[in-house]
C-alpha cells in the first residue's frame, strides 16, 4: 500500500533531496510540500530540477496542512522542528532532519544550540556500530525518527568500530573535514557567496565550538558504552564545492592493538554493509566517487610512526549525510527494503 507524505522546507537543499530520493520510491506518495516565505509559489520555481513535482505548491507550514499523512519530513532550520512535532502526534511516521531530536543531552542542547529541549528520537544512521549490535535494529518499526547531521555521522561511521572494538583511543581524537557549502543551507549568508569561496579554503567553528560534536560523542559513546572519555578536536574547512564531505580522522592506537586487530575491526563492522564501504588497502576516497549516492567510502591507514588510526571519509552531504540517511531509516521503519530508491552509484564526472 502506498504512504502518502508530506515535506516541510520543501524550497530548501535538504529539503529538495529528500523530494528528489521519494520521487523515485515506489511505496511513497508526494502529496503535500511545504515552505515559510516561499508559499503559495510553485514548488518548481525553487526546485527546478525535479520536473515530476512540478505539479506540486509549496503550502503553508503548520500543524493542520502536515497532519493527516501517514509521513511526515521535517527539513527545517535547527530549532524550528519541535515546535510542529507535538501537533503532529496522530501521525504514523515522522523523521526530523533538523538537530531538534537528535542529542539526549539538555546540557549539550543548551551549550551548542539554546532553546527549548525536545524528546530524543531514534538515532538514523542505521550502520552504526552501537552495544549489542547495530543501529538499525533500534529503526525497525520505529515511529520517530531524528536524521543524522552530516558532519556528526561521517566522523561517528569513521570511527565507531575501532572505538566499538578497543583499538583506539577516544579520548584523543582529531578530525579534519573538507565540506561543502550545501550543509550550511539554502538561505543567503555572505561568506557563502561564490565570490568569498571560489578559490579559497575557510574554516569555521574552530576550537570545539561546531554543533555536530556532542553528536559524534553521543554516537561514538553509544558504540561503546565503556570507552571512558571521548574527547574531539573538530575542524570543518569550508571549500568551493557544492557538496561533499572529505573527511580525515585520526586517533591513538590503543596499546597492543596490532595492524591486523584494526583493519579487522572495520572489515567486521562494514563488510555486510551496503551503504558504507572499506576500501581495500592503500585506496582512500574522493568526494566525486559519492556524489549522488547514498554511498560512505572510507579508506584504512596504520601510521606507527605516530602511533594513530587514520580514516579518510567521504561521502554525499545531501544524500548519506541528509536525504538518504532519512529515506534510508523509512525503509527500515516501514519493514521495507533498506535500499529501496537508494542507489550506491554516484554521478561522473
Amino acid at each position: 500500500m502506498t504512504s502518502s507524505v508530506a515535506v516541510s522546507g520543501a524550497s530548501g537543499y535538504a529539503g529538495g533531496e529528500i523530494l528528489r530520493l521519494l520521487a523515485a520510491h515506489p511505496d511513497v506518495e508526494i502529496r503535500t510540500v511545504t515552505a515559510h516565505a516561499n508559499a503559495g509559489q510553485p514548488l518548481i520555481a525553487h526546485q527546478p530540477h525535479l520536473r515530476s513535482l512540478a505539479h506540486l505548491t509549496l503550502q503553508e507550514t503548520t500543524p493542520e496542512v502536515l497532519a493527516g499523512h501517514d509521513i511526515v519530513v521535517l527539513a527545517l532550520p535547527h530549532g524550528q522542528s519541535g515546535q510542529y512535532t507535538d501537533a503532529l502526534a496522530d501521525v504514523p511516521l515522522v523523521i526530523d532532519a533538523g538537530a531538534d531530536h537528535r542529542l539526549t543531552s539538555p546540557a549539550d542542547w543548551a551549550a551548542f544550540y539554546g532553546g527549548d529541549f525536545h524528546e530524543p528520537w531514534t538515532y538514523g544512521v542505521p550502520e552504526l556500530p552501537v552495544a549489542g549490535g547495530k543501529q538499525r535494529e533500534r529503526l525497525v518499526g520505529a515511529t520517530r525518527i531524528a536524521a543524522p547531521g552530516c558532519n556528526a555521522s561521517t566522523v561517528s561511521l569513521s570511527l565507531a568500530p575501532g572505538v566499538a572494538a578497543g583499538v583506539i583511543d577516544a579520548s584523543d581524537i582529531v578530525t579534519v573535514l573538507a565540506v561543502g557549502p550545501s550543509g550550511a543551507g539554502k538561505s543567503l549568508k555572505t561568506h557563502l557567496l561564490a565570490s568569498e569561496l571560489l578559490g579559497s579554503a575557510n574554516p569555521y567553528a574552530v576550537g570545539g565550538t561546531h554543533r555536530h560534536i556532542p553528536e559524534i560523542r553521543q554516537a561514538l559513546a553509544a558504540a561503546a558504552p565503556a570507552a571512558g572519555d571521548i574527547r574531539i578536536s573538530f575542524t570543518p574547512v569550508l571549500v568551493p564545492m557544492a557538496r561533499g564531505i572529505l573527511a580525515t580522522s585520526t586517533a591513538p592506537i590503543s596499546p597492543g592493538a596490532t595492524d591486523a586487530e584494526i583493519r579487522a575491526a572495520w572489515e567486521d563492522a562494514y563488510g555486510g554493509e551496503t551503504f558504507v564501504q572499506l576500501l581495500p588497502e592503500g585506496e582512500f576516497p574522493r568526494t566525486a566517487d559519492v556524489l549522488g549516492a547514498n554511498t560512505a567510502l572510507l579508506g584504512l591507514a596504520i601510521d606507527r610512526a605516530a602511533g594513530r588510526v587514520v580514516v579518510v571519509a567521504a561521502v554525499d552531504n545531501l544524500v548519506k549525510g541528509t536525504a538518504g540517511a532519512a529515506v534510508q531509516s523509512l525503509n527500515l521503519a516501514l519493514g521495507l527494503p533498506e535500499d529501496r530508491a537508494l542507489t550506491v552509484n554516484g554521478i561522473a564526472p
